[in-house]
């Protein structure tokens, strides 16, 4: 019956792979998204060579498409006087699946009037539940003009199929943010990522169980704490990354690690996937992806989310438990007698730790096509990309990181996050977004990849066998 699914899935994903693009990810918050296409080549100059068929020149764009091109050549404060003038009195409806977005507007309003006092603006911002956004967004868009001027988006892999692919969403490059990447807005290609945000492999230590390797989070009767696929989609998205191969290597490189033990238990499984590692079209090491991944959904314990997964391990009587959880999770937690942030370890801080140490996907920001206050929006998005106070809704926390260099370093100036816990609490001292990406082995979400294999390894994941507790 599986080898039927699996032949179904194949031969609709030849079909869609033939229509499909490539990309590959890269290794800086911005670049996370680097193989994105969405943005346009309307930031050329006026005096720039006649454009080809395939690129018209900014001159000959219209509405919302010819507003970022002018846009992306324009400073902060350029920017905001436009603002000005486009919004003052009005209301401004945002829709984001942070909250922060709430936030960050007033702070907003209230830099538009330090440069005129008199600027007035109400605003509204919508969180919808349960993956609704898209639902919304997408009904937002059948208007001439739409209630929403942006959002702040996330789960790449519908945005590029759903959003981007359809022209409801358009990407802008800010000029600053743009500079501060050592790039421009007519020469970068992809999402503009707000930040990076990481889940990492954390684990009770109250107990005698070590966590030494990311393959002992799928060995025999661990059951991780996870808010899973269908819980929240870029988790799903994060078990498509692993099939890409620099991941797959990585998980390769963390099997040849393991004692003859626990090779002898993987092994029949790594043996087992490879025909379907074929199948898919996979590289070299494929076949130690997908046995990594059919190990991680036949076994994690769901959560509904990762709040209580975070309360749960941190408790001592959570003797031995492990998890997949946001990182600034630790933040909230109210030490007591039972209750302390030293009850866990986050696995990719301890020494001879090898393998994946999380994932990391980012917030994306993009205007509407038929935004009612598109300069508002360029300017809103501007600010929380290219300033401090613009990115302190998210910057307070750990485990969050700025696409912006310069306002990450900013950021670092005023929360200190790499001392965090201090000596008391080390599991909260942040490495970094620098690190985890390079030693803390952090699996990044690739929007292209995760779309590309969505019918094919997507599918395959659809079908495995989830644990059930109790059964």
């Amino acid at each position: 019956m599986k080898k039927k699914v699996l032949s179904t899935i194949l031969t609709f994903t030849m079909v869609v792979s033939a229509l499909a693009g490539c990309g590959s990810a890269a290794s800086t918050p911005a670049a996370t998204t680097d193989t994105q296409t969405a943005t346009t080549d309307a930031a050329q100059s006026a005096e720039a060579p006649a454009a080809t068929e395939a690129a018209a020149p900014a001159a000959e764009l219209t509405g919302i498409d010819a507003i970022i091109a002018e846009a992306e050549g324009m400073s902060m404060e350029e920017l905001a006087k436009k603002a000005i003038e486009e919004s003052n009195g009005k209301t401004f409806y945002g829709v984001g699946n942070s909250s922060r977005g709430k936030s960050a507007l007033p702070v907003f309003i209230e830099y538009l009037q330090s440069i005129d006092p008199s600027y007035s603006m109400e605003f509204e911002w919508q969180q919808p539940k349960n993956n609704k956004i898209f639902e919304q967004l997408t009904s937002d868009s059948l208007k001439s003009e739409g209630t929403f001027a942006m959002t702040l988006i996330q789960d790449g892999n519908q945005i590029q199929s759903k959003m981007v692919d359809t022209d409801i969403l358009k990407t802008f490059v800010p000029k600053e943010w743009a500079e501060a990447n050592g790039t421009t807005a007519d020469a970068y290609t992809g999402f503009l990522p707000l930040q990076t945000l990481n889940k990492v492999f954390m684990y009770n230590n109250t107990g005698s169980a070590t966590y030494t390797n990311c393959w002992d989070f799928v060995y025999e009767d661990s059951h991780p704490l996870f808010m899973g696929v269908d819980s929240e989609i870029v988790g799903k998205n994060f078990l498509m990354m692993l099939t890409e191969d620099k991941y797959a290597t990585w998980l390769k490189e963390a099997y040849d690690k393991l004692d003859d033990t626990k090779k002898a238990y993987f092994e029949p499984v790594v043996q087992s996937m490879q025909a379907d590692a074929n199948d898919l079209g996979l590289g070299a090491n494929g076949a130690y992806a997908l046995a990594w991944i059919k190990l991680w959904v036949n076994n994690y314990n769901e959560q509904t989310d990762d709040g209580p997964i975070c309360n749960t391990l941190v408790d001592a009587s959570a003797t031995d438990q492990a998890g997949l959880l946001v990182y600034s999770k630790l933040r909230s937690v109210e030490e007591s007698a039972t209750v302390s942030v030293n009850n866990i370890n986050v696995a990719a801080y301890q020494d001879g730790y090898t393998g994946i140490g999380g994932y990391g996907y980012c917030h994306y920001l993009f205007l509407t096509k038929n935004s009612p206050l598109p300069w508002t929006a360029c300017a809103f998005i501007a600010f929380m990309t290219c300033t401090e106070p613009g990115f302190e809704a998210w910057g307070k926390d750990m485990g969050g990181y700025s696409s912006n260099p310069n306002v990450a370093k900013e950021i670092e100036d005023t929360f200190h996050h790499s001392q965090g816990g201090g000596d008391e609490f080390p599991a909260k001292n942040d490495r970094g977004y620098d690190w985890w990406t390079t030693d803390g082995e952090l699996v990044l979400e690739d929007p292209v990849y995760c779309s590309e294999v969505s019918f094919s390894v997507g599918s395959w994941i659809d079908v495995l066998d989830h644990y059930a507790p109790g059964e």
